[in-house]
């Protein structure tokens, strides 16, 4: 589909070339520049996809409103496609967002996919990341995990110097091709701050008594950014199904392509 023909106030990007209602990405970071999604381990190639560039990331124009405002964004975006109800396929940060649109506009989303979602905001539930950390013994880990406690970013140029050294610890390998994804999409540190603005204190709590449409929760067993009890116990706030990915960390399509492509297309593919 075309995307350069929708009067919206944030960009869009269309995935592949299949026809048909697509699904709204939206990408994590928070407001990271989109482009780290790559086509999703090949999954544009076979479900219609288009990708909401949330405000504050490079393409699109002033900052983030709050998460849960920017939910407006999302059903815009719906809207201008022409779907009165929308699959939602989410990344990390961009799941609140995905969360926030089905809490705000029930009936307006018919499906989640939400992917290695940061869930103690939601559970409570204590991270147990400190026992993934444990089996990890690169030195690049050690230092992105001394970043992770210690970095605290005052200005713009160092907070992207923080985000970059802390990314060894966001793949449960470190590789060419995870240390070359690591460097693809902008972050901004003021985009990342107003992400979080004007959000309601009561937002988790309405989120945790709606009425969840059929979500899937993708996590992976290394993710030392979400942990994994608090991934199985988000999952089950949601009512929703689990895949845990093996030997993956926070980007299972690129860590661990064939299986998160399984997972996924099997999900969209049977319509909900």
């Amino acid at each position: 589909m075309r995307t350069d023909n929708l009067d919206l106030p944030f960009a869009v990007t269309a995935l592949g070339h299949v026809s048909g209602k697509p699904a709204i990405v939206l990408p994590g970071g928070p407001c990271r520049g989109p482009e780290y999604l790559g086509d999703l381990a090949g999954l544009a190639d076979s479900h219609a996809l288009v990708v909401l560039h949330p405000r504050g990331t490079p393409r699109s124009e002033g900052l983030s409103r709050g998460w849960w405002s920017d939910a407006d964004d999302v059903i815009a975006l719906a809207d201008a496609i022409g779907t009165d109800i929308v699959d939602l396929v989410a990344h990390s940060a961009g799941t609140r967002l995905a969360l926030a649109t089905a809490a705000r506009f029930p009936g307006r989303v018919r499906s989640m996919a939400l992917v290695t979602p940061p869930a103690s905001w939601l559970t409570g539930t204590p991270t147990d990341a400190e026992s993934i950390a444990a089996q990890r013994t690169e030195p690049a880990v050690a230092t992105a995990l001394a970043a992770m406690e210690h970095d605290d970013p005052t200005t713009e140029s160092a907070f992207q110097e923080s985000f970059f050294r802390q990314a060894p610890a966001s793949y449960a390998h470190w590789t060419e091709i995870e240390q070359s994804h690591s460097a693809v999409g902008e972050v901004s540190r003021a985009a990342a701050i107003a992400w979080f603005n004007d959000v309601p204190t009561n937002a988790p709590d309405r989120i945790r008594t709606m009425h969840s449409p059929p979500t899937l929760v993708i996590g992976g067993d290394q993710d030392l950014l979400t942990g994994v009890q608090p991934v199985r116990d988000y999952a089950a706030v949601l009512d929703a199904e689990l895949s845990v990915i093996a030997d993956c960390g926070h980007y299972p399509w690129v860590e661990q392509p064939e299986v998160f492509h399984r997972v996924l297309h099997t999900w969209l593919a049977t319509g909900h």
